[in-house]
């Protein structure tokens, strides 16, 4: 089976599908967040070495303080006491994202939990929290500005040298998944889903299990990537 290497995903519908079941909406991001759990052993099970999630957006914010609240408290819950699986998996997490506008303990449970599996080495879970792709590439850009400053020669500078001015040098997405029945990006990973393979889906993600992601993984073989060239299906 042709498994993409980089998996990408936005975690829509958390909050519908609580509303549809007479639930809160804090209840959908409580299902999600164990539907991420078991989504990344099994991604990792099937050969895909990187897996990153959108977690929360910069533009989140905008949301009730109840709901931001409750998701802040949240990731610092399943950084401190859920993630053993993944670390005893061997997966690295990293996050990507702006540090700006995060409370104190969110700081400090990134930081422990990217810390206590930095030497992990049998696959990477990219958690995209106060996350957005335009803010990266500013991001990004303004770290290339100051070491142009600094003396560096851009002369031969190419699009695959600007990866490692994002968060977290990252190879492109292969795949990029969205559940909830929305189509659109949503400023999401933007540079590095260039030459991605989309795929929609209306479930929504609480209920995206392991038979859902792998329907994305058969697609996803089925695809024909060309990159801008064009291939000769009869040469092959």
């Amino acid at each position: 089976m042709n498994v993409p290497k980089h998996v990408a995903i936005i975690m829509d519908g958390n909050g519908r599908w609580a509303t549809n079941q007479g639930k809160k909406r804090s209840e959908g991001h409580l299902e999600g967040s164990k539907t991420l759990e078991k989504l990344a052993l099994h991604a990792i099970d099937m050969g895909v070495e990187i897996l990153s999630v959108y977690a929360f957006s910069t533009d989140n914010f905008k949301r009730d303080f109840e709901e931001v609240n409750y998701l802040m408290n949240l990731i610092v819950k399943y950084f401190n006491t859920k993630f053993e699986k993944i670390n005893k998996k061997g997966i690295k997490v990293v996050v990507s994202g702006r540090k700006s506008n995060l409370r104190t303990d969110v700081l400090k449970a990134i930081e422990d939990i990217e810390e206590k599996t930095k030497n992990n080495t049998k696959g990477i879970l990219n958690i995209c929290f106060n996350y957005g792709g335009q803010e990266e590439i500013i991001d990004g850009a303004i770290k290339l500005a100051k070491d142009i400053n600094n003396g560096l020669d851009i002369t031969n500078f190419k699009r695959e040298d600007f990866y490692k001015y994002l968060y977290h040098d990252l190879p492109p997405i292969d795949l990029l998944i969205r559940t909830g029945g929305e189509q659109r990006v949503s400023n999401f990973m933007l540079y590095q889903m260039s030459y991605s393979e989309f795929y929609f889906t209306n479930t929504y993600f609480p209920d995206f299990d392991k038979s859902e992601f792998n329907k994305a993984l058969f697609m996803y073989e089925n695809r024909d990537r060309r990159f801008g060239g064009i291939v000769d299906k009869e040469s092959k």
